[in-house]
């Protein structure tokens, strides 16, 4: 039986440090992102159903997605953005879902689904386990203001435009308090392993 971890977290609290130490115990991960910029890749349905909306100066002379100039038309427009993510959402979904299936099919003890906007996006249902990625909110607005070299006002408008991390966290089966080293934020994730009886390879 696989189990099928939901890895989420919010901007700045180090979910990307969590999903590399999933990798280095030799546990899949399917990454959001990732699959995102691959169903927008040429030949994709989901690049031809953005072409069809807004045409083709969103392409690079090769053919490829021009991201700035589909982010200029959608940034400001909401309906346009809607347009976009009714494209994109159900695109992610359907070729993560087709990863997981994979990785049932062969077995494997456990997959982890690393979704940054899992409970905005209302996809629980997609995973049996959720872990988030901590930290307070103090020290997440630091450490975005140091990573994107950003003013107060500008870290704190990203911070809100996703649920709080204190909701994320009461949400959770598991939390990862990531305020501290790499090895301690390590250690609390072999730990939430085992406590799921998941075997660790970390050789």
């Amino acid at each position: 039986m696989t189990l099928v971890i939901g890895l989420t977290g919010s901007i700045a609290t180090g979910k990307t440090t969590v999903s590399n130490m999933f990798k280095q115990l030799n546990i899949p991960v399917i990454d959001a992102d990732k699959v995102a910029r691959e169903i927008v890749e040429p030949g994709q349905i989901a690049l031809s159903k953005i072409v069809e909306a807004f045409g083709k100066s969103i392409l690079h002379e090769d053919g490829t997605l021009n991201r700035q100039a589909l982010g200029d038309i959608v940034f400001n427009d909401e309906k346009k953005l809607k347009t976009l993510n009714r494209i994109m959402h159900p695109a992610i979904r359907k070729e993560m879902d087709r990863q997981k299936d994979e990785y049932i099919e062969k077995n494997a003890p456990c997959v982890v689904l690393d979704i940054p906007l899992l409970f905005e996006n209302k996809l629980e249902y997609l995973v049996d386990k959720i872990i988030v990625v901590y930290v307070n909110e103090k020290v997440q607005l630091k450490r975005l203001m140091a990573r994107d070299q950003s003013t107060k006002k500008e870290a704190l408008s990203r911070i809100n435009s996703q649920l709080s991390i204190e909701k994320k966290k009461d949400k959770a089966n598991a939390v990862i308090d990531n305020t501290g080293s790499i090895e301690e934020s390590f250690s609390q994730l072999k730990e939430i392993l085992q406590k799921w009886e998941i075997k660790i390879n970390d050789s």
